[in-house]
């Protein structure tokens, strides 16, 4: 089968008039390249289960179907040699509101959540929206485009304290890309165990591994020990571009830490989005192929970006091994204090700011749009980066 990842989606100015975050905070002269929305139609199997779920006429509210917790048990089987079973499963509306009941289930006021930096920003605001206290270690930056973002223990046990209880962790990394080494993830591991950690284990990009042949090892799964301690969060939303449906899963084997973070869930979030809850089982069920596909996309759009910043003094990006999303260092550039801010004045392209991640001088782009579209945001780029 045949899937059209070249043709560019109308997103700006549908006839429908349908608004959207990536295309519609910025002024219609703008490209986006910036919030982690592709611009590419969902795989055909998800949109026909949404047609006929449509077109049965009545959403009220709905159930998780054993068959959607059923399809994701042979998913994680299949794909990540990780057998589950369906009643680890906790669906809910979203992998950010998991992070903060995560916090609000497993600590107190006053209790220290650690993370990494650069992140992801929601793990950043955790801690201060459920009254905890913010820690951070940043990870060891490269020091070349020949070399690659990695894990600092040392960074860590320097921001470790009496006080932290719990660490949000991203794996695979966003916004680096980095796919972490089985040496990084056991050094992880023993931190944990030494400190008596929970840990959020944030997996959303596990099925956007970008080298050929590579698979995805659930921290759990590669570190059974860590089981009683883990939730570990997935969702189809940034694989299949579902983002906006709402869905996500947090699998959590030991029973009673399952009991304590549903418990925490209840009167906070809705009931499961009955759309999204089918097209996550069609995704999961039918989406294979669709995902085979992106994955040679993206590889191709990876390989154009990095001979691009080739050609960009002052611009270092180590490729990313997952993901949609490239971590550009501008610190060198002559784009000032905030290179986003800059590129979104003077040429009109909207990346992410890294401050927003924890590292000013930093951006993130969003290379998961279609050639034509990366292309023209590139060229824009070029008239202030180029040589």
């Amino acid at each position: 089968m045949v899937f059209d990842f070249a043709t560019p989606v109308e997103r700006r100015h549908p006839a429908e008039g349908w608004a959207s975050q990536k295309w519609h905070r910025y002024a219609d002269d703008v490209l986006p390249l910036w919030v982690a929305d592709m611009d590419f139609r969902s795989p055909p199997a998800v949109i026909d289960a949404l047609h006929a779920r449509v077109a049965h006429g009545v959403y009220g509210y709905g159930e998780v179907p054993a068959t959607l917790t059923e399809t994701l048990c042979q998913w994680s089987a299949n794909h990540y040699d990780w057998p589950i079973h369906a009643d680890w499963q906790q669906w809910l509306p979203g992998v950010v509101p998991a992070l903060h009941l995560a916090a609000l289930a497993l600590t107190a006021p006053g209790d220290g959540v650690l993370t990494v930096t650069p992140i992801y920003p929601p793990f950043l605001a955790v801690a201060e929206r459920t009254g905890r206290l913010p820690q951070q270690a940043a990870l060891a930056t490269p020091v070349s485009s020949d070399d690659r973002w990695r894990l600092d223990i040392g960074a860590l046990e320097a921001a470790v304290t009496p006080q932290t209880r719990l660490l949000l962790w991203c794996h695979p990394h966003n916004p680096t890309g980095r796919v972490w080494s089985h040496g990084e993830l056991a050094a992880l591991a023993a931190f944990v165990e030494r400190h008596d950690l929970w840990v959020v284990s944030d997996e959303l990009h596990c099925d956007l591994l970008l080298d050929e042949g590579a698979s995805h090892r659930p921290l759990v799964a590669a570190f059974p020990e860590l089981a009683k301690r883990t939730i570990t969060l997935w969702s189809p939303s940034k694989t299949f571009n579902l983002a906006g449906l709402t869905t996500a899963c947090a699998v959590i084997p030991d029973a009673s830490l399952r009991k304590r973070f549903a418990q925490a869930a209840k009167g906070l979030l809705p009931d499961g989005n009955v759309l999204g809850l089918v097209a996550a089982e069609a995704a999961y069920r039918h989406g294979e192929p669709w995902r085979q596909a992106l994955l040679g996309t993206l590889r191709e759009h990876r390989e154009t970006l990095a001979h691009r910043v080739a050609r960009w003094p002052g611009v270092e990006m180590s490729p990313p091994a997952s993901t949609y999303l490239a971590w550009l260092d501008m610190r060198e550039t002559q784009l000032g204090e905030s290179p986003q801010a800059a590129l979104l004045d003077q040429a009109g392209v909207a990346l992410s700011d890294g401050a927003a991640f924890g590292h000013p001088g930093f951006a993130r782009l969003n290379f998961g749009t279609t050639a034509s579209q990366l292309e023209a945001a590139l060229a824009r780029m070029d008239t202030l980066l180029a040589r």
